[in-house]
């Protein structure tokens, strides 16, 4: 009997704990999705410092803000290209999107870890994106850098 209550309360407790993770994580739509996986493309892109894939996705007029100023799409892919900046690693706590017609802003809570101008750090931020469609491709038009608390909220 004590072997039935207890796998009957290990039971219930893995469809709460399952259910629990499935309710935490944003439905996105289609469409959101898409901007979601493109982002996640684009944050190891920057890690393997693929300047092609990143030179494709960013709009010529794209502009970059980072702690230390901003800079347009020529400056970035030469600063990743270099290593000036690299991007090692981009842990992704949370993600939201807005699609407004054909622009799109990615936010992520992030966890930056890099290596800049020779010295590691290991940063939180929340990331702005905004992307514009053209024809059926997307393109990022801003990246911005945000330094939170790691006990910082993106509102959904």
């Amino acid at each position: 009997m004590k072997k039935l209550i207890l796998a009957l309360c290990m039971a219930i407790m893995t469809m709460v704990s399952s259910y629990a993770q499935n309710t935490s994580a944003p439905a996105f739509t289609k469409e959101e999705q898409e901007l979601v996986n493109l982002s996640v493309d684009k944050w190891q892109w920057m890690a393997d410092k693929n300047v092609e894939k990143l030179a494709a996705l960013f709009h010529d007029k794209s502009k970059f803000v980072h702690m230390s100023g901003t800079w347009k799409k020529d400056e970035e892919l030469e600063i990743i290209k270099t290593g000036s900046i690299w991007y090692k690693k981009a842990t992704i706590h949370d993600t939201a999107v807005e699609l407004v017609g054909k622009t799109a802003i990615v936010w992520n809570r992030i966890t930056l870890e890099s290596v800049v101008r020779g010295s590691d750090a290991k940063i939180e931020f929340t990331v702005t994106e905004v992307y514009q469609k053209e024809g059926k491709t997307w393109k990022m038009l801003a990246l911005t850098f945000s330094s939170v608390r790691d006990t910082h909220v993106i509102k959904h």
